[in-house]
């Protein structure tokens, strides 16, 4: 493709969409912690303490499944129960501090596979090609 073709944002989508769905599965591939559990434990990390329910609506799981996630987290101590404070027939749940950094090293496995990719496959030039495309990705979110 010539820099001087016109761009058909539809193909440019598709391609994008593809592109990031093989590096995020790349990126998978190297964790530890299955992807419904890494999923469950970042919205806890992030939002704070949530219901099984709630979860379960946020993964877009159901309940059952969400159920069996939390208690192989529990049961790894990744995160734990406590009775709701205004309903005692819910449990909230709350990561652990090995829960939190559980999340963190998994982060950490997944950027540095995409770092030692960087600085193995990309020039200097295409390395700040990617940061300004990062920018724009980050725009289009």
């Amino acid at each position: 493709m010539n820099a001087t073709d016109p761009i058909d944002p539809l193909q440019l989508a598709a391609d994008l969409r593809s592109t990031i769905g093989d590096l995020v599965r790349q990126a998978r591939s190297e964790s530890v912690l299955p992807q419904n559990q890494v999923g469950a434990l970042g919205w806890l990390v992030r939002e704070g303490p949530h219901t099984t329910a709630e979860l379960a609506e946020r993964q877009q799981v159901r309940h059952q499944s969400m159920a069996r996630t939390v208690t192989l987290l529990t049961e790894a101590g990744l995160v734990h129960q406590e009775r709701h404070p205004t309903d005692g027939r819910k449990l909230v749940l709350h990561a652990t501090a090995a829960g939190i950094a559980a999340l963190h090293d998994q982060r950490r496995r997944r950027e540095r596979l995409l770092a030692t990719a960087i600085e193995r496959e990309l020039s200097p030039e295409e390395q700040r090609t990617l940061r300004a495309a990062v920018e724009l990705m980050r725009r289009l979110t």
